[in-house]
């Protein structure tokens, strides 16, 4: 029974542990999701580099938002790292009362029936969106970008100010840089008013010296927080807790350590996979998968396993399901031409793939 309540004790501890670590040590990379200074797929330095290129005026905002005090109406674009109520927060509130423009990317919504891989019209021409979340309890003249699932862009009129809300973090991501068509909206979005822009870097912990100084006037406690000493001194302390508390002594019986099973299958696609990677060979994946996603869709259209010729795959296309053959044309010109293609191509053409699948 006493070896028992140990192991429960033990148990707890190293839960407590688990959870302390959980909140002083996590990866701080989260952070820099939406950044213009993040170059990642998930940045959005591309677009920043777009808007100068165009010679728009666009400022990095590293303070606090209640600092930013332009002279005539401005607009905010808030691109964040996680999901976010779509309700405002105090200083945001502020912002519009003076007859600010706010924009924020990447707000929480449900899930919807909607397809993942979507192409959605605005004035700039066809936006790609990658996500099924819709808001639909929103106005149709409030949305911007959406379609008969709901909302992906819509505004809302404040008193003085508006606001836009987007569902997803990612419309101008630097995944999207061939789709020329996201950085237009976005851009069109944020120039509405002709308002002075500011992207908001200090919600990614990006700060100017003058902020950095007056932060660092914290307590010890704080300091610790902001370093990965903290998390090394709770680990420690823990250990020494647990070897106190069970005197140094086994939990348990030795468990023998079981030999992985090795799927032979798994590792051959890897290392197939690595070669391939290796060799640049992405003509020649294009050209294999293509060739079954082709067997696949004729199958599931009732057109036998022999393949077809591209016009006539159009037609048949177009005959079973009544729809527009053009993102069936695209995705089979690309694998005919059989050239190398960049990995982003890869992926855009294989969600291509994908969207085609789940629409018949």
């Amino acid at each position: 029974m006493k070896k028992s309540k140990r192991n429960v004790w033990l148990g707890a501890i190293a839960i407590i542990v688990i959870i302390i670590l959980s909140f002083f040590a996590a990866p701080s990379t989260q952070l820099y999701i939406g950044s213009t200074y993040n170059r990642a797929p998930n940045g959005y330095g591309a677009w920043y580099a777009y808007m100068q290129d165009r010679g728009i005026s666009i400022q990095r905002w590293q303070k606090p938002l209640e600092k930013l005090k332009p002279q005539k109406p401005a607009t905010l674009l808030r691109i964040q790292s996680s999901p976010r109520p779509a309700d405002l927060l105090p200083d945001e509130e502020a912002w519009l009362d003076k007859g600010n423009t706010l924009v924020i990317l990447g707000v929480r919504s449900r899930v919807s029936p909607s397809p993942f891989y979507t192409w959605q019209t605005s004035p700039d021409g066809r936006v790609a969106i990658a996500t099924r979340r819709r808001n639909i309890k929103v106005q149709k003249n409030q949305i911007s970008l959406g379609d008969q699932f709901g909302a992906v862009v819509w505004h809302e009129t404040q008193e003085k100010g508006k606001v836009f809300f987007s569902v997803t973090p990612y419309i101008a991501a630097n995944a999207y840089q061939d789709e020329i068509d996201n950085f237009k909206y976005l851009a069109s979005l944020v120039q509405q008013k002709s308002n002075q822009i500011f992207v908001d870097e200090y919600i990614h912990g990006y700060k100017d010296e003058d902020i950095k100084d007056a932060e660092s006037q914290g307590t010890l406690i704080d300091y610790l927080a902001q370093t990965p000493l903290l998390a090394l001194l709770i680990q420690t302390g823990m250990v020494l807790l647990v070897l106190i508390w069970s005197q140094n002594r086994r939990l348990g019986q030795p468990v023998p350590l079981e030999t992985p099973v090795i799927d032979n299958s798994e590792a051959y696609i890897q290392a197939l996979a690595g070669i391939l990677q290796k060799a640049e060979s992405s003509d020649f994946v294009v050209e294999m998968v293509g060739k079954e996603e082709q067997l696949q869709l004729q199958k599931a259209l009732g057109l036998g396993s022999v393949p077809l010729e591209h016009q006539t795959l159009l037609s048949l296309w177009v005959e079973k399901t009544g729809k527009s053959p053009a993102e069936l044309d695209t995705v089979l010109k690309l694998q005919a031409r059989k050239r190398r293609i960049s990995q982003r191509e890869l992926f855009t053409w294989l969600a291509k793939w994908r969207m085609l699948r789940n629409s018949h």
